[in-house]
């Protein structure tokens, strides 16, 4: 699970925020992903030493990235290099607390195969985690800037299946406080 960000826009950090229900952001995010997937590993940067105490309060193992502060691409190749014996990546980001733990199995499930990509679609809209096959390992591990894994997901688009869902959380990321408020 990606942590590592620095929360510019929100203005304060983001993933220490409580929720409704009184849990931090990126705690609640790291729970719904490790109810899916019990091997999580989660990087964050250097700062973030709060998130860092109660994520291992949790029992999260917990990787701070060296190069966080050079994008997102550089905590995602951290991660994987971290990581570098799994059978497959979820990459998840901690700022998204509502996507459902089913979603995530779905998307484990749709990676078997070493070449598979995969993502859940909420109304048309792709959306997170998104699953990398081990034959991306060496694309992840060379990541570098603030665009993530974008470019490997349009290089191997044909690879790429689309779970349609009913998970509207895939697409709820949480960027400003206002994202924190309800739909009307």
């Amino acid at each position: 699970m990606l942590a590592a960000g620095f929360s510019r826009r929100f203005g304060s950090d983001k993933l220490l925020h409580p929720l409704a229900d009184r849990v931090p952001i990126g705690l609640a995010a790291a729970r719904h992903l490790r109810s899916a997937l019990p091997e999580t590993l989660v990087i964050i940067n250097a700062d973030e030493k709060e998130l860092a105490a109660l994520l291992t309060q949790d029992g999260f193992p917990v990787t701070v990235c060296p190069q966080a502060h050079n994008g997102m691409g550089a905590s995602l190749a951290w991660g994987v290099e971290q990581t570098a014996r799994a059978s497959a990546w979820i990459i998840a980001q901690a700022d998204m607390p509502f996507i459902r733990p089913a979603t995530i199995c779905e998307v484990a499930e749709a990676v078997e195969h070493p070449t598979a990509l995969a993502a859940p679609e909420f109304q048309g809209k792709r959306g997170h985690p998104v699953g990398f096959g081990r034959a991306y390992g060496e694309e992840l591990r060379r990541l570098t800037g603030d665009e993530g894994a974008r470019a490997i997901l349009r290089r191997h688009e044909k690879h790429l299946r689309r779970l349609v869902c009913d998970d509207p959380g895939i697409i709820a990321d949480i960027d400003m406080p206002a994202d924190l408020e309800p739909r009307r």
